[in-house]
């Protein structure tokens, strides 16, 4: 069995990721699923972040073009939802015997810890899961330019998203069965063709800063794992800090 090749890694999970196949909320299975394979990588001794979005609950861009409610509130509300599924994803590590802490970059001092990078980075080195909640805490930037900002905070080795499809393609798999999937691009290759990566400012954050992106499929069982160890799967964007 290979070793992990990155020591410190911060993975993005969608919200929707947890809600299975339901149209919102959480499904315990899909969740149970999802915590039982980040156990997997922490148990190899991997330091491990996570930000989780909100949009199984909440998503801000949208309800903010409602005449009702206005994109910051919108907003605000989302961090809200992020701090819903971190609760929900600290709870299950508990449960399977992780220790792992919720940190909030809204003051919810009650529900979970407020972000401070020197007691993020220690609880990583003490190996507990740290999850980033609340995104920035600012209305506008997504839950995506989150991650990127938390892992160069930390100084993690990469940022891993995890999403539906198994890396980035030329163009949608599921429309265009011929889609060729990229094993490698740049920060400039994924800006200058639009491709639906992060979002620009999150790129440019991980590019500014050399921190690769590794997009990879979170719905196929043993993934995170085999991502961890460096196997060629999904699309690596920049260059991996263990070739530099």
């Amino acid at each position: 069995m290979s070793s992990p090749i990155y020591k410190r890694v911060l993975i993005k999970l969608s919200g929707e990721a947890l809600s299975g196949g339901t149209k919102s909320g959480i499904d315990e299975k899909t969740l149970e699923s999802v915590v039982s394979e980040l156990k997997e990588v922490a148990s190899m001794g991997v330091q491990l972040a996570l930000v989780v979005g909100g949009g199984n609950f909440f998503r801000g861009v949208k309800a903010g073009s409602s005449s009702l409610i206005e994109r910051v509130t919108a907003d605000q509300i989302g961090m809200l939802a992020t701090v819903m599924n971190a609760l929900a994803i600290s709870s299950a590590f508990e449960k399977m015997g992780v220790q792992s802490r919720v940190q909030s970059a809204i003051d919810i001092n009650q529900l979970c810890e407020p972000y401070i990078r020197k007691r993020a980075v220690s609880h990583l080195e003490k190996g507990r899961v740290v999850i980033f909640a609340a995104g920035t805490g600012n209305p506008y930037f997504t839950t995506d330019t989150a991650a990127a900002l938390r892992a160069i905070e930390v100084k993690a080795d990469a940022i891993f998203k995890a999403t539906k499809v198994d890396g980035i393609y030329d163009s949608d798999p599921e429309i265009n069965k011929a889609a060729e999937r990229f094993k490698r691009l740049s920060y400039l290759d994924v800006l200058k063709k639009g491709l639906k990566v992060m979002d620009s400012t999150a790129v440019s954050l991980c590019m500014d800063n050399n921190l690769p992106i590794v997009v990879f499929n979170l719905l196929v069982k043993g993934n995170i794992v085999k991502v961890i160890r460096g196997e060629d799967i999904g699309t690596v964007v920049g260059s991996l800090k263990k070739e530099a």
